[in-house]
C-alpha cells in the first residue's frame, strides 16, 4: 500500500493537533501516536482507529467500518474505515474522538 498525504493531513485535523501527538511510518502508511500510544493510522484507501474494546461495538455500527485483522489475527479495540465513508468528515471526526477518548487515558510511554 502507499501513503495518502491528503488523508494523513485530514486525520491530523480531525484529531485537533493535540499536545503529545507524533507520527511514525507503520502498517504501510502513517500512524499517529499520542504520548507514545498508537492512536490511528492513514494509508491509501483506508484508515485505522484505536477506539478501545469498550467502544468497538459502537464504532462498528458506523458506515464503512470493520474490525481490524492484521496477519490473520483480530486486533480487538481497533477498527478500519474504508470506502466512500472515508471521505465523510463527521464520520472520521467521530472515530477520532473515540480514539482520543480511549488513548488519552493511558499513561504516557517513555519514547
Amino acid at each position: 500500500m502507499t501513503r495518502d498525504p491528503a488523508l494523513e493531513s485530514r486525520m491530523l485535523d480531525d484529531l485537533g493537533h493535540p499536545a503529545g501527538i507524533s507520527s511514525r511510518a507503520m502498517f504501510g502508511g502513517l500512524c499517529y501516536l499520542l504520548n507514545g500510544h498508537m492512536l490511528c493510522a492513514a494509508r491509501q484507501g483506508r484508515a485505522m482507529y484505536r477506539v478501545g474494546r469498550s467502544a468497538e461495538a459502537r464504532a462498528l455500527t458506523l458506515p464503512g467500518t470493520r474490525p481490524m485483522v492484521q496477519g490473520g489475527r483480530a486486533a480487538p479495540g481497533y477498527v478500519w474505515l474504508s470506502g466512500d465513508p472515508l471521505a465523510d468528515d463527521s464520520l472520521r471526526q467521530s472515530l477520532a474522538r473515540m480514539s482520543l477518548d480511549f488513548v488519552s487515558h493511558l499513561p504516557a510511554k517513555d519514547v
